[in-house]
């Protein structure tokens, strides 16, 4: 039986809103013929399922079982006419892609001058807006139009039609090579994480240096700007040098802030700009200046002229709690942010269909983390088993080492020990398959492993070595991406000086705000 996840229908029915599937059935019923349509049956019959059952659609007697996989289409296709068709959803590319549909229908019943009309004026809208790839199709089509349309002026015609398709082929041959070049950095990035070695950043360097292509800043456009900003922030990251990725997010942001009207075409660039600017300035402890971004991106979003869509409200939702949780880390304030985990777990079941897996385990780890501050050893276990059990997640190898290293801590100082031993072995055959045993995690494993030998009056000496050892790690090129995941330091501090964690990590906030 196939569930809600794996049937596409069946998602997308549920994802819509009341005003959606009201407009729907009044696309339906424009004609009377379509009242008693089979495939409005089946939709009113899925809109009231909780759960997709095919054997309850079959047992209706709606549609028989040779013919539900063609109604179900038929019913997929309906619903997308009806969304194309409701204004929410008319956005510039959706408006430039209906002139062009409307001229090419005037073109094929030979109203030649009609459709060049159409086409100069979605020309022109479509590159004011930076839609170059859709501005292309249109010169193209000009192009074949003009060839049976015979006009008095067409040399010059000619040649300005081949200067324009010459200059946007070379827009968008740029823009694609910048946007391959950022789409394989942001593949390296999910798949392994921060270079781990020597070997790593030679790979990254060698990759990024052969695929960076040759361009003049002033000779490219908005889009072409985007991509090359996300290419460089990604490589930033990949290679740890987060004061550079705080400076080509800021640049991706100030982009938009400098074409506003780009912010309404591309909301999701938009966000996710500004969630890269936040995770620099996490990395860079710069709490001040964190703080003030998070406020404007919130501000910007419930601004009403924002836009909105089901895709958007799910990107918001992930970007501002995300860093929401980042702000209590950055400023030590554990408890405080404990209101976010209901908001999360609720967010979570409520865009599940739009937020991947890999997101989802990453809220997770941080959750976590947050519990992990605040002393609730068990909440955090919790939370790291949802990551460590999950099979399927094949994204960020890191996460899941560092998931297994949190866990072995939270255990020990939940006196859940009884089973450290075989966790012990477990986490480090783990991290040798993934490549990924280097000398912070080492460390940590040895002390652990350790602690059963040691008399409860040698253990502060044992902390403080283990700090002095991890200590020299703080700023190394690779181990430091420990530190990332998980303040090693001021846990050990915490021990030390026996102060909570949070006390510990809020003193530090302190010292370096700015």
């Amino acid at each position: 039986m196939t569930n809600a996840h794996k049937d596409t229908l069946f998602v997308l029915i549920k994802s819509l809103s009341k005003s959606e599937k009201r407009q729907f059935k009044l696309y339906v019923g424009r004609l009377g013929v379509n009242t008693d349509a089979k495939f409005l049956a089946l939709f009113n019959l899925l809109d009231k399922m909780r759960v997709y059952d095919e054997r309850q659609i079959l047992d209706s007697g709606i549609v028989k079982k040779s013919q539900l996989s063609n109604l179900k289409a038929h019913l997929y296709k309906q619903i997308l006419v009806s969304l194309r068709l409701n204004p929410v959803n008319q956005n510039i590319r959706v408006q430039i892609r209906e002139q062009l549909d409307f001229a090419t229908i005037l073109y094929q019943k030979g109203l030649y001058k009609q459709s060049l009309k159409i086409l100069d004026k979605a020309k022109n809208f479509a590159i004011e807006n930076e839609e170059k790839n859709v501005a292309y199709e249109i010169v193209e089509l000009e192009k074949i139009i003009e060839t049976q349309y015979i006009t008095r002026s067409i040399p010059d015609r000619a040649d300005e039609l081949a200067r324009q398709a010459k200059e946007l082929s070379e827009h968008n041959v740029m823009t694609s090579k910048l946007s391959n070049l950022s789409l394989q950095l942001y593949g390296m990035m999910l798949k392994v994480g921060y270079v781990r070695n020597d070997e790593d950043l030679r790979n990254v360097q060698n990759y990024f240096e052969k695929h960076l292509p040759d361009y003049r800043l002033e000779d490219l456009g908005f889009r072409e700007k985007l991509w090359l900003y996300k290419a460089h922030l990604w490589y930033s990251l990949l290679t740890q040098d987060f004061l550079s990725s705080y400076k080509y997010a800021s640049k991706w942001v100030d982009l938009f802030y400098d074409n506003e009207e780009m912010i309404s075409l591309n909301p999701v660039f938009f966000l996710k700009g500004n969630h890269y600017l936040l995770e620099s300035l996490f990395f860079v402890k710069y709490g001040s200046q964190f703080r003030g971004i998070l406020e404007k991106l919130e501000n910007q979003v419930s601004n009403p002229k924002f836009p909105q869509n089901d895709n958007i409200t799910s990107l918001a939702f992930l970007y501002i709690n995300s860093n929401k949780l980042n702000l209590n880390f950055l400023e030590g304030t554990f408890d405080k942010g404990l209101y976010l985990v209901n908001i999360i777990e609720y967010g979570i079941k409520k865009h599940k269909d739009r937020i991947d897996e890999h997101h989802v385990m990453l809220l997770y780890y941080k959750i976590a983390c947050l519990y992990f501050g605040n002393g609730d050893n068990k909440n955090c276990i919790v939370y790291l088993k949802k990551i460590i059990s999950n099979k399927n997640l094949k994204m960020r190898e890191d996460l899941m080492c560092f998931a297994r290293v949190l866990s072995l801590v939270a255990h020990y100082e939940a006196g859940m020990d009884y089973h450290l031993e075989v966790q012990l072995k477990s986490t480090y055959k783990f991290l040798l398959k993934m490549n990924d045993l280097h000398a912070v995690q080492k460390e940590m494993i040895k002390f652990l492993r350790n602690l059963g030998d040691i008399y409860p009056s040698d253990l502060k000496n044992e902390f403080q070595k283990l700090y002095n050892e991890l200590k020299k790690y703080e700023n190394h090129p690779y181990e430091k991406r420990a530190f990332l995941y998980l303040d090693i330091l001021s846990w050990l501090e915490s021990h030390l000086q026996n102060k909570p964690v949070a006390q510990i990590i809020r003193e530090k906030a302190l010292a370096v705000t700015r």
